[in-house]
């Protein structure tokens, strides 16, 4: 399965940006479909999760300010991004967790970049 990201740009602070992750094929819909982000010198964290049910989770920094979504027959995930911040700014990766095995899939990131 490959992942295409995109929806990445520049913006000014308060401003949003919508991303998508389309899988290059099908997907389980048990599977976990999620939104990473990396700047330089640092790890790769977590953003947001969504499952097959549409529970979500999010890092405490995004609560409110962003959406993640899915569309199972799409085979794609959003993140709505609202109100973004100068801190906001990284490399954003869409991640996929099929069930009951050891690998995940990652697409090849967009960059986000939000100006104060």
């Amino acid at each position: 399965v490959q992942l295409q990201a995109s929806g990445g740009g520049l913006v000014q602070a308060g401003g949003s940006l919508r991303l998508s992750c389309a899988a290059s094929r099908t997907i389980s819909v048990s599977a976990v479909m999620g939104w990473y982000r990396q700047v330089p010198g640092k790890q790769r964290e977590l953003v947001a999760t969504v499952t097959s049910g549409g529970r979500t989770n999010y890092d405490d920094s995004v609560k409110g300010r962003f959406t993640i979504s899915r569309d199972n027959a799409k085979n794609t995930s959003y993140l709505q991004m609202n109100t973004l911040q100068p801190d906001d700014t990284a490399v954003y990766y869409c991640n996929v967790k099929p069930p009951g095995v050891r690998y995940e899939y990652w697409g090849q990131g967009t960059q986000v970049t939000v100006s104060s």
